[in-house]
Formats: structure tokens, C-alpha cells, sequence
């Protein structure tokens, strides 16, 4: 079930808003089992299947989460039951992965699970509520394209008694925010895939302009693809009182590839940052040190160092990444090449400290370059296949033709349209501020306010996104 149809709009959404309100006035547990019969609903209707894999999941990972709480005074057996929890989890979401049509959000949900179990080690007793962490995996807003929920982020929320109330601020806040997602989802990158699609069919075809074209749309349909569920998910979240953490904040604004990791699906970064990078990039530290081999920044520089301390975690981390969104061999590339991309910032970073110039030309340059090489990734984790990745991009730069026709779709004013409708979507990308400034930090030149002018603002979007369903695209991330 999209939340950009009918059926979630007009039926699911406003049952469990109901349901919700009548709950909460028996008390917050009745609200939370609301909210979890609710969400076993949504993903029993998008695939019914696969409901009793969720339900295994939740008593497997539940005892495990039992197990690792109650060997707290054991530190060698906990760490065992710790790493066979997370073995299982993955051996799962590969076996789901494998079938031709798995569980909806596998990716997401498994590394929830594997959240839930880290988090265990010392949880306090306020964090062990199982209401609580059933409510953490299936919760529908995340269930299907994330955030990757821990237990720090909201279990907190979710045993606090003021939580389970319908607020009128926090619904009008979470309208907002589901209603830009929607319309940045029905409006904006929808209708890309009529560019994107035959670009991708044959790209072996495509001169230099045709294959920019093709690449600079997907990249934003991608962009306002996850952004539009982003604000959806966090805004559905908000309607019910729960706060989930930033998963988007204007990534190609980012002057460096670290900083683009930093605002793209914020949340996967952090996970594998914990989960990953810090524990490779210790384990290399605690190596050299007991081996009497130096760690301080000039040995960082020098290759031996930086390959070990740095881009080797970085390598992995990213490669994991990459083999994380399907086993297509071209998501393992997507992963390596911004392993790579991260290598050359961190090697400028130590050897050119300080040089960053403030200027609007430098800003410029930094921003261009940044969005220049995550377009390259992009054009590789949007290809079925690694040939048609590299047919793309050697069209970008001319091997393919200097033609200057766009993909024939309707003769020249349809193409001069086109153009148009790419330069609008990139003043929005790099002009407009993003919807938590908008909705919730307020330090931007738009400010939402629950006012009559942005309520009758609201009425008329919601008009026109509900005019606009119907379409058949799906969401990127529902795939993962």
C-alpha cells in the first residue's frame, strides 16, 4: 500500500487516526497496540505473505533482545548471543533477498532488529518495553523505506504517557510535512520517469546532451523520490506524536562527498558509521598501537597509514553499503566508487588542512564538484546492469556523439519543456530550503505556522496531489 494512493489516503489513514483516538483514551498501551495491529495490517495487505516472516522476526529477535539483557553479568556470552543475532538477521534478509518478490522493506527492518540487539548491552529498564519494540520494527510510517529506527531515537517516546495523545500541534505539523512529501512525490518525480526510462532502455544510443538529459533527471527523481517519502514517513510519524530522526537534509547542497553522506539518508550513515566504520577503524588503531606502529595525523598521511586506517574501513563500510540495496554487482560498484570518492576528500582533508575558501565561486565549485561525482554514482545504482552504467556515462562525455537533440519525445517544444522542467526542479533543489527548515527549525526565509494562509495553502496542495495520483511509480527505496 502507497501512501501516495487512494487506498492509504482515503481508508488506512484515516482508520487508524480514528482508531488511534479512541485507544489512547484507554490508556497508552491500548494506543501502542493500536498503532502495532495497525502497522501488521499495512504489511499484511502489501504482501500477505511475508506477514508470518515479520512476526518470526519480532519473537526471534525479541528473545534474542531477552538473552543479551540477561547475560549482562557474562560479557563473553552476551557477545556470543550478540553476534549469532546479528548472523541470523542477515542470513534472513539474504534469504528474502533471494526470491523474486521479498518482504516489504527487509533491508530496513533488519537493521532495525540489529539496532535493537546492539542496543540491549546496558539498556536501561525504561528501554526493555515490549510494546515498545514491537512498535520500533513495525511501526508503518518507517517499515517500508526507513528511517533505521534505534532504540535511542524513540523508545523513549514510545514509554512516555504524554506520547499517546492526539496533539493538535503535532497533527498539524505532521499534515505539513506528509503533504510536501506527497506533492514533492506526485508532482516533481513522477513525471520524470518519462525522460528517465528510455534513457535507460538504451544509453548506447544517447549523444552528450540526451545522456546528460537522462542523467541529470534521474537524478532528481531520485532526490525528490526518497525526499517525498522522507517528509511523508516523519510527517505520518508527527501525526501520531512521534518524533523520528532527520533521514534527508538537502544532500546536494553539500560542498564534499563526506558532507553528502552526512545529509543522505542520514540514518543509514549513522548505522553503518556505529555499526561498521568506528569498530573496523578501532580494531586498526589498537593493531598499530600494540604493534608499536604510529596513528597520529602525519601518519595518517603517509599511504601505508592512510590505507589502513582510512580507506580500508572506508572501503568496506561502503561496499557493504552498496551490497546492502540488492545483489546486483552494479550496487557494489556504487559503493566502492563513493568508497572511492570518500578516500580522495579524507586524503585532501589531511594534506590541504585549512585550504577552504568562502567565497561564492569557491562554494560554487565545491557544490558542483560534490554533485558531479554523486550524478556519476547515481547513473550506476539506477543501471541493471554494469555495461549500461558505462554506455551512460560515456555518452556524458562524449564518446557517444556531440549531437545536441534531446531523446525524441514529441519534437522541439516538447524537449525545450523538458529543459525547462529540469532547470525548475534544480532551482528547488539548490534554492529552496528543505522541509524540516521549513516545518520545524524555522531559521529559513519560509516559515510554516498554523495560520490561515498556510492552511488554505495546505487545502489547495492537498487538492492538487490528490488530483495527481493514479501514477504507477513506486517508490525507489520500497525495492531495499
Amino acid at each position: 500500500m502507497l501512501f501516495n494512493s487512494f487506498g492509504f489516503l482515503l481508508a488506512f489513514l484515516p482508520l487508524t487516526l480514528a482508531g488511534f483516538v479512541a485507544a489512547s483514551r484507554r490508556g497508552p498501551d491500548v494506543a501502542v497496540g493500536w498503532l502495532i495491529v495497525s502497522s501488521l495490517a499495512f504489511y499484511f495487505y502489501a504482501n500477505p505473505a511475508f506477514l508470518a516472516v515479520l512476526v518470526a522476526s519480532l519473537i526471534v529477535n525479541g528473545g534474542l533482545g531477552w538473552a543479551i539483557r540477561a547475560t549482562e553479568a557474562n560479557p563473553e556470552a552476551q557477545r556470543l548471543i550478540l553476534v549469532l543475532g546479528i548472523a541470523v538477521n542477515l542470513a534472513a534478509m539474504a534469504a528474502c533477498r533471494s526470491l523474486p518478490t521479498g518482504p516489504l522493506g527487509i533491508s530496513f527492518i533488519t537493521f532495525t532488529q540489529i539496532g535493537f540487539l546492539l542496543d540491549q548491552r546496558g539498556a536501561e529498564p525504561g528501554m526493555r518495553s515490549a510494546l515498545g519494540y514491537c512498535l520500533l520494527v513495525v511501526f508503518f510510517p518507517h517499515v517500508a523505506a526507513g528511517p533505521i529506527l534505534r532504540v535511542r531515537d524513540v523508545m523513549g517516546q514510545f514509554v512516555a504517557r504524554t506520547t499517546w495523545r492526539l496533539s493538535g500541534d503535532n497533527f498539524a505539523a505532521g499534515s505539513a510535512l506528509f503533504l510536501i512529501g506527497l506533492l514533492k512525490k506526485t508532482l516533481l518525480a513522477e513525471p520524470l520517469a518519462a525522460i528517465v526510462s528510455p534513457g535507460f532502455i538504451d544509453p548506447s544510443a544517447l549523444s552528450l546532451w540526451p545522456a546528460w538529459q537522462t542523467a541529470l533527471a534521474w537524478s532528481f527523481q531520485l532526490y525528490f523520490d526518497f525526499s517525498g517519502y522522507s517528509d511523508m514517513a516523519t510527517g505520518l510519524a508527527r501525526m501520531f506524536g512521534v518524533r523520528f530522526p532527520y533521514n534527508f537534509a538537502s544532500p546536494y547542497k553539500s560542498q564534499s562527498v563526506i558532507e553528502y553522506w552526512q545529509r543522505w539518508h542520514m540514518t543509514l550513515t549513522q548505522f553503518l558509521m556505529s555499526t561498521v566504520y568506528n569498530p573496523l577503524a578501532m580494531a586498526v588503531l589498537r593493531w598499530r598501537r600494540a604493534h608499536g606502529w604510529p596513528t597520529d595525523r602525519a601518519a595518517q598521511r603517509s599511504p601505508g597509514g592512510f590505507c589502513a586506517m582510512l580507506l580500508a574501513p572506508i572501503g568496506i563500510t561502503m561496499g557493504l553499503a552498496g551490497v546492502w540495496h540488492g545483489a546486483n554487482p552494479a550496487f557494489l560498484l556504487f559503493g566502492l566508487l563513493h568508497a572511492g570518492f570518500l578516500g580522495v576528500n579524507h586524503a585532501w582533508r589531511l594534506c590541504c588542512p585549512g585550504i577552504r575558501s568562502g567565497a561564492w565561486h569557491a562554494v560554487l565549485g565545491r557544490v558542483t564538484l560534490t554533485y558531479l561525482c554523486v550524478l556519476a554514482g547515481a547513473v550506476v545504482f539506477r543501471a541493471p546492469t554494469l555495461g549500461t552504467a558505462g554506455a551512460l556515462l560515456s555518452g556524458m562525455i562524449g564518446l557517444h556523439g556531440l549531437r545536441t537533440t534531446l531523446i525524441p519525445m514529441g519534437g522541439d517544444a516538447h524537449d525545450m519543456m523538458n529543459m525547462l522542467w529540469l532547470a525548475g526542479l534544480a532551482a528547488i533543489v539548490w534554492g529552496m530550503p528543505n522541509s524540516q527548515q521549513i516545518v520545524d527549525q524555522h531559521d529559513t526565509w519560509l516559515r510554516w505556522r498554523p495560520t490561515l494562509p498556510w492552511a488554505a495553502a495546505a487545502g489547495c496542495g492537498a487538492s492538487l496531489g490528490l488530483l495527481s495520483l493514479g501514477g504507477t511509480g513506486e517508490f525507489v527505496y520500497f525495492q531495499f
